[in-house]
């Protein structure tokens, strides 16, 4: 009675473990799908000097490991040090590709329970001076100083800014620091002619509701202050990518405006192909 049981549970876990890949696997056709009709073949993305058709996925959230990659291709790359907090285990973000790719940089998480995590599996980078980590929770007024006690320079290539709430007053209070290409988080609920931005509260986190961040407009607002142009947007309506004006020119789709480079939520296209994203340090 016990064995045939337990080979009953085994039979029933098979079968469920067949669905859910199957599940799994017909979501991958659909997202295919919908980005060959919506993006590949849509024409308002023919122009080459758009970022989307180059999006791939290795390490980040959506496609923004190819954004990253087709921007550098264009603007050319220079000490290849990024920084990025907001990183969490470190495994689904936008620099962790960077790593394989010999670049440098600073991770900042608030988690202790992550930043444990990253020093375990990230180990190799860290003991080779590649990778930096700090933890600690990121306020407008310390962002400055964590960048200054690592030592990271004053002009990195990459910076990319995630942590669902005060996103805008981080990038605002960064002033003596001048990345060449910013990445930050945009709250696509508001349509492009809308400004918004959360009032600053330097200790809240995001509730899981719709009131975060700030509206891709006002993301523009701020990055024209800071000398900086809004080229492109990742397609699920996640990212923003803005480019140093010095360096910008005319190598992206103009104008560099959220009118032009809006892309709406479509959390829906979330998916991670293949095996589960890992690294080993050994």
């Amino acid at each position: 009675m016990g064995l045939n049981f337990i080979k009953r549970i085994r039979q029933i876990r098979d079968q469920l473990n067949i669905i859910i890949k199957k599940k799994d696997d017909d979501k991958g056709i659909r997202v295919a799908q919908f980005l060959a009709e919506h993006l590949y073949n849509n024409p308002k993305y023919a122009n080459s000097k758009r970022l989307n058709k180059s999006e791939y996925q290795v390490f980040s959230q959506n496609g923004e490991d190819g954004i990253i990659q087709e921007i550098f291709n264009r603007i050319g790359v220079t000490n290849k040090y990024f920084i990025e907090f907001g990183v969490e285990d470190g495994l689904e973000c936008n620099s962790t590709n960077l790593l394989y790719k010999q670049w440098q940089g600073l991770w900042i998480e608030g988690s202790s329970d992550y930043f444990k995590n990253i020093n375990t599996r990230f180990k190799d980078f860290i003991n080779n001076g590649q990778l930096v980590v700090k933890n600690a929770f990121i306020k407008a007024e310390n962002i400055e100083e964590l960048f200054k006690s690592a030592e990271a320079p004053a002009e990195p290539d990459l910076l990319s800014i995630d942590i669902d709430y005060n996103d805008y007053y981080i990038w605002q209070a960064i002033t003596n620091y001048n990345p060449r290409v910013v990445i930050i988080e945009y709250n696509s609920v508001f349509r492009p002619d809308t400004h918004f931005v959360v009032r600053y509260n330097a200790d809240r986190m995001w509730d899981k509701t719709s009131y975060f961040g700030a509206s891709l407009l006002a993301l523009e607002k701020l990055a024209d202050t800071k000398g900086y142009d809004l080229v492109g947007c990742s397609f699920t309506g996640s990212n923003a990518f803005f480019v140093r004006r010095d360096i910008a020119g005319a190598l992206f789709e103009q104008p560099y405006t959220a009118e032009n480079h809006y892309e709406p939520n479509r959390d829906y296209l979330y998916y991670k192909a293949g095996h589960p994203k890992n690294h080993r340090p050994d």
